[in-house]
């Protein structure tokens, strides 16, 4: 599977349709950005930064601050595919995120998207 065109999309392009996808089912931006830096390290500065820049999703990880050590308790299946089992790394993160943003629009309470 070719996966250079996910790669070069910018998360600013992406960023708007999770806060849709969230905000629809009765969550919140904010609850969405605590997701997004719990799994990355970002945070909110950081973040705008990444935004304003157009940063594509293999820069946005690249030069993720700390990707949480707790990734490998995500678990389940995205886009036909069980996110523990994609071996590209870049493209499991990306799947970790897709993960984490449908666990949250589908009303998880955030102490279990979080691994906590």
């Amino acid at each position: 599977m070719n996966n250079t065109r996910i790669y070069k999309m910018s998360f600013a392009s992406v960023y708007p349709h999770y806060i849709q996808k969230v905000e629809k089912k009765g969550r919140t931006k904010e609850e969405l950005d605590t997701v997004i830096f719990w799994l990355t390290g970002y945070d909110k500065k950081s973040l705008q930064q990444v935004i304003e820049q157009k940063t594509d999703f293999e820069t946005f990880f690249a030069k993720a601050p700390q990707i949480n050590p707790n990734v490998s308790k995500i678990s389940g299946v995205i886009c036909g595919y069980r996110v523990e089992d994609i071996e590209d790394k870049l493209m499991q993160q990306i799947r970790y995120l897709d993960k984490l943003v449908d666990e949250l629009a589908k009303g998880k309470a955030m102490e279990k998207i979080l691994r906590q």
